[in-house]
C-alpha cells in the first residue's frame, strides 16, 4: 500500500473508535511506515473483521495483512514441462535405460 492508503487505513480507524483513537501526526508518523509493508485491501478486511467484534480500535498487528511472497517454484515446475514434453520420446527412453544400467553399475561397485 502507499502512504495515502496506510493513512485512509489509519481515518477508518479513528472513525470507526472515535473515542479512543484520536489520529495525531505522532501516530502517523509512527504507524505508515509499517502499514505501507502490507496490502491494503486484505487490512482493511482484516479492520472490518475486528470492528465488528470489538469495542476497542486494533493495533496494527490485529489487523496485519500482507501480499503472499511471490513463489517461483511453480513457474519453473510448468517451464520444466514444457521443455520436457518437447522432448523425443525416444531420447527419453535412451535416457531411462542409461539412468538404469547407471544405477545397477553403481549398485554392484557399493557391494564390492
Amino acid at each position: 500500500m502507499d502512504r495515502k492508503e496506510a493513512t485512509a487505513v489509519l481515518r477508518a480507524i479513528s472513525d470507526i473508535y472515535p473515542n479512543t483513537f484520536e489520529l495525531t501526526e505522532t501516530k502517523i508518523e509512527l504507524l505508515v511506515p509499517q502499514l505501507v509493508k502490507m496490502d491494503y485491501k486484505r487490512v482493511m478486511v482484516n479492520l472490518s473483521s475486528f470492528a465488528a467484534t470489538n469495542k476497542f480500535p486494533p493495533t496494527i498487528a490485529e489487523i496485519a495483512g500482507y501480499a503472499p511472497e511471490h513463489n517461483d517454484s511453480l513457474e519453473k515446475m510448468r517451464k520444466w514441462n514444457e521443455e520436457a514434453a518437447k522432448v523425443d520420446p525416444a531420447v527419453k527412453e535412451r535416457f531411462k535405460q542409461d539412468m538404469a544400467k547407471l544405477l545397477k553399475d553403481k549398485n554392484k561397485n557399493a557391494e564390492v
